[in-house]
């Protein structure tokens, strides 16, 4: 009897030294150090779908983005006009190259953007809002899940940007999914997948 106490206790060690507890997830980051890391990320690529509904009309293109630096790359493929559009802006400077090989760049290419999706998209703070975070050089409204430490919503610049899913990217947080409003436009961005 004490021996085969004994090996039921022997036993029951064996089995609770093979229960290790899992070592507890990393902390999240707090909001303030999130951000300006965010904020300072200047190289980066995304490949996903938008939709835009704007003045009673609307289409859907697939998009890649790729950024560096003040440098933002974008290709829109789909019904846009006819067909598609690549976008180089570089600070305030845009050139817009249509589907057809037409070249407008400046003001010229301003408008053109206006004239084929309904509105003038505000390049400049939208390669910070699709990494969840405010553009740093404008003032901002910013809604925070306490929880996550990232953004569920942002105000900036007469847009609202709400931010419906995050994903996982290189072991960061990106969004996945975002609306952006601004009086009767309305643009949702899908994202497929990023690359840091």
């Amino acid at each position: 009897m004490r021996s085969s106490a004994l090996r039921l206790g022997a036993a029951a060690f064996t089995v609770l030294a093979g229960c290790r507890t899992l070592p507890p997830p990393p902390p999240v980051e707090s909001w303030e150090v999130r951000r300006p890391q965010l904020q300072s990320l200047e190289h980066f690529a995304l490949r996903g779908r938008v939709a835009v509904a704007a003045h009673g009309e609307g289409f859907n293109a697939n998009l890649r983005w790729t950024q560096d630096g003040e440098h933002s790359q974008l290709t829109l493929a789909g019904p846009l006009g006819v067909g598609g559009a690549e976008l180089t802006a570089d600070g305030d400077e845009l050139t817009v190259v249509t589907a057809r090989g037409e070249r407008v760049e400046s003001a010229a290419a301003h408008a053109e953007l206006a004239a084929r999706l309904g509105f003038d998209p505000p390049l400049s703070s939208l390669r910070y809002w699709v990494l969840g975070v405010p553009n740093p050089k404008e003032p901002a409204s910013e809604s925070l899940d306490p929880v996550q430490q990232r953004l569920s919503g942002l105000t900036q610049a007469g847009w609202r940007v709400e931010y419906q899913r995050y994903g996982s990217a290189g072991g960061e947080a990106l969004p996945a999914r975002l609306t952006l409003q601004r009086d009767a436009v309305r643009v949702q961005l899908l994202v497929d997948g990023w690359q840091q």
